[in-house]
């Protein structure tokens, strides 16, 4: 497992800067003159890009060899975060954010079908756990590191130290891994069968439905937490390191959900968590003070603990339809994710341009709603798929693999 460190280190830095952006929006804003609201657009354009452009790559380098992709693409990855760091405008950073989504969009289902590649069937989960694990520790060190280094460096720092992490990821890619050519890729064709089958494309919408209301708070967790608790710079990052240590805790909590329990009941619940704890997030800031931080906190720890579970155990829901399709449901399952993490995005600016930051929560809970209802409408008291033979919940993780 020791030799899929450069592949974990890539899928850090990858992480830290996909998460980054909700540290250090205000910065952003006020540096290159935007709204808060036009800057979360930055997570709109990488959502977008990542979804749609994604499998399209996947298909067009199926021949190249994958370590020679593996290289490329986190060195590529490596570079546009210098693009980032130099941008002189918002619209050039929105360009870097693109090309930052393309990159990470080529390298981690190649880092996931390479990992995968190289260890017998009863070892493949922990290695794709382990790769992912680096997107994971991301949420817990990366993003408050890059937000702490904000505080004092600017908000274009964190992007240099993202190049310099990526790239000694390709440094190790390129010295530590052995060559490997590529399996067949699933095409359009088999993408499109598979997404069109009814009970697929009803998992599918339900993800994107899941997500809306965890990314319209997401994307503006900075934004809230200033206005929120009056704080930003290094006291942001404790906040962002206790969402993070939740969120890991929340993701172990959806595998042992996944394994041991009715996957649609829990899923219920964890919406209905959901609604009731969003609301939370705007009910602190308007109240303020000690009781409005603390409802502030409980909002965060109930959207870590039950959002985080939400994605492990839909995957886990979908490789039990039919394993031996599971690479292209997955694959699909990730561009649905971040078309509703785009959605989101887009409803977060929306409610703050047309309201205030601190309505984000109240909407966040009421876009959960809708998910209950297509839950219940699509089986929720349907019995659960159990997991296939010698598949656990714990290999599909929250970025599935994008084959």
């Amino acid at each position: 497992m020791l030799r899929l460190l450069p592949l974990v280190l890539g899928a850090f830095a990858i992480g830290a800067e996909t998460f980054l952006v909700s540290g250090v929006l205000p910065q952003i804003a006020a540096d290159l003159h935007v709204t808060a609201a036009a800057a979360g657009s930055l997570v709109t354009i990488f959502a977008l890009a990542y979804a749609f452009g994604s499998p399209l790559i996947a298909v067009a380098t199926a021949g190249v060899e994958r370590k020679r992709l593996l290289v490329g693409a986190v060195a590529a990855f490596a570079l546009a975060n210098l693009v980032a760091a130099f941008a002189p405008n918002f619209a050039s950073l929105a360009a870097a954010r693109a090309l930052l989504a393309l990159t990470a969009g080529t390298f981690m289902p190649a880092a996931v079908a390479f990992a995968t590649a190289l260890f017998a069937a009863e070892r493949r989960g922990r290695a794709i756990a382990m790769i992912y694990g680096g997107m994971t520790l991301a949420t817990v060190v990366g993003v408050p590191a890059g937000t702490y280094l904000a505080s004092f460096a600017g908000w274009r720092a964190p992007f240099f130290g993202v190049a310099v992490v990526a790239a000694f990821a390709a440094v190790g890619v390129a010295a530590a891994l052995p060559r490997q050519q590529s399996a067949r890729a699933a095409g359009f064709a088999e993408r499109l069968a598979v997404m069109r089958r009814p009970d697929v494309l009803r998992m599918l919408t339900l993800t994107a439905l899941a997500l809306i209301g965890p990314f319209a708070v997401n994307t503006f967790m900075g934004v809230l937490a200033e206005s929120a608790l009056g704080i930003g710079g290094d006291k942001l990052a404790l906040v962002l390191a206790f969402f993070g240590v939740v969120s890991f805790v929340g993701s172990q909590f959806g595998g042992y959900a996944a394994d041991r329990w009715n996957r649609e009941r829990f899923l219920a619940l964890v919406f209905v968590v959901l609604i009731l704890g969003f609301p939370l997030m705007s009910l602190g800031p308007r109240l303020g003070g000690e009781a409005g931080a603390a409802l502030l906190f409980a909002g965060i720890g109930l959207w870590g603990l039950f959002g985080w579970a939400f994605p492990i155990v839909q995957q886990a829901r979908l490789i039990g339809l039919d394993p031996a399709m599971a690479p292209i449901t997955l694959s699909l399952n990730i561009s649905t994710l971040y078309v509703g993490v785009a959605i989101g995005s887009s409803l977060g600016a929306w409610t703050i341009a047309r309201w205030s930051v601190d309505a984000i929560g109240l909407v966040a809970g009421a876009s959960e709603i809708v998910a209950l209802v297509w839950l219940a409408l699509t089986g929720a008291l349907q019995p659960a798929a159990k997991p296939a033979a010698g598949q656990t919940s714990t290999d599909a993780v929250y970025f599935a693999p994008g084959e």
